[in-house]
């Protein structure tokens, strides 16, 4: 064992003593462990309700979330060892429905209801203005979840959505995702924070040198990993704090035909954000939970291929040796990361004072980095965000499958 990892073990150990059992003739060691992701449950490590910005206050409490005892709330049953993490959801969701599948193509009803459909980039994002979240049907909800399998992330602004109907909106989409760790609305497991105050525990923003690559893709851990992913903002900085989307679709299109097809039928291990105590081997440190799905993937509603990989949560590429492994990693990655015209870049103003915006993007076909360029202090306002996460199927591809170029009869 390392002496970094002596170290660490040192920092989780809360309280080591001796027993003596059986007349003394047997001595075991008793280790109390603390969380090691350092998070305590319920409202222990919450802000006080007069700590919420100012705009999240009052959507919030006009929805009737309790803030008296402070926010965000923490899961109760907060797990610690390996085999409680992978139990969360080891297994597929019976009852998924890709709702996009036998959405109107055309989405008639979905676009009747906009005064604009604006595309913001030529592959990827869409803003829809002029609807409201809260006022769709099921019929719009469906041709809404089949634009966003074909646009990848589409915006709304200027919107007043209760928390309740957010997560109701999720729920439609498939099963919403609970985190054992994460913290969430008062009273509302499923409708996660997104507030850098809090979760980074310290100052909202501090200059940091060198490269951000903060680019990801959400619970690819997940044995089924997140589908349709809900933010809505509703603190929202004067200048700054975009979001920026990469389409796996056309990363996926940016290879040359020999890569595509040496990628496809591959599968990769995807490690999950949290890590946890291994049972049978507390003192070799900690460890992610870690899951194999395929490299490259089929979307269940288009029928198109995408690059199923990032490099937050990526680390492997199974069967290959290591050093192969990260050299194709690391350019799969940067195909991602590097292509503008697979990105879009999206900011959440302009919107009227006590509205807010919303974002939906597919996780299963994209990428995403918070471009860390705000600052409290000089913008005076807090960043914060809640999020709903709609699990989806568990990843497949399909022998069968087209890339969106080739189905949309593109040069390739």
């Amino acid at each position: 064992m390392s002496f970094t990892q002596v170290e660490q073990i040192s920092k989780t150990i809360d309280k080591i003593s001796l027993a003596n059992d059986n007349g003394g003739t047997e001595n075991k060691v008793l280790v109390d462990l603390k969380n090691i992701n350092g998070y305590n449950p319920g409202f222990q490590d919450s802000y006080p309700r007069e700590s919420v910005p100012e705009h999240t206050r009052n959507r919030l409490e006009k929805y009737g979330i309790d803030l008296s005892r402070g926010y965000p709330e923490r899961p109760e049953n907060i797990p610690y060892y390996l085999d409680e993490g992978y139990a969360v959801r080891n297994r597929p969701n019976p009852n998924y429905v890709e709702r996009g599948k036998n959405a109107d193509p055309e989405k008639k009803a979905l676009f009747s209801a906009a005064k604009e459909v604006k595309n913001l980039s030529t592959f990827i994002g869409t803003e829809l203005v002029g609807v409201q979240l809260n006022d769709l049907n099921e019929k719009q909800l469906d041709e809404l979840a089949l634009l966003i399998a074909e646009r990848v992330v589409v915006v709304f602004r200027n919107q007043d959505l209760s928390p309740q109907k957010h997560r109701d909106i999720g729920q439609y989409y498939g099963e919403v995702e609970v985190h054992p760790l994460v913290t969430h609305v008062p009273g509302l497991p499923g409708i996660t924070t997104v507030w850098a105050e809090f979760n980074r525990g310290g100052p909202l923003l501090k200059y940091k040198k060198g490269l951000h690559q903060g680019w990801h893709t959400d619970l690819v851990h997940e044995f089924s990993p997140a589908g349709i992913t809900h933010l809505h903002l509703d603190s929202i900085p004067v200048v700054g704090g975009d979001t920026s989307f990469a389409s796996g679709y056309a990363a996926f299109d940016k290879l040359s035909k020999p890569l595509q097809q040496f990628l496809e039928g591959k599968f990769a291990l995807n490690k999950s954000a949290h890590n946890y105590y291994n049972r049978d081997n507390i003192l070799g440190g900690v460890e992610p939970i870690v899951r194999k799905h395929p490299l490259v993937i089929t979307h269940p509603a288009t029928g198109w291929k995408s690059l199923f990989v990032n490099r937050a949560h990526t680390i492997g590429i199974v069967g290959l040796e290591e050093s192969e492994s990260k050299v194709i990693l690391e350019y799969l990655f940067d195909i991602y990361e590097k292509s503008l015209d697979n990105q879009v870049r999206i900011s959440w103003q302009p919107t009227t004072s006590g509205l807010g915006t919303s974002v939906i993007w597919d996780n299963r076909i994209s990428q995403h980095i918070a471009i860390p360029d705000y600052n409290d202090e000089i913008t005076g306002k807090i960043r914060h965000a809640n999020r709903v996460t709609s699990l989806g199927n568990v990843p497949e591809f399909d022998t069968n499958s087209k890339s969106q170029r080739e189905a949309l009869g593109l040069s390739i």
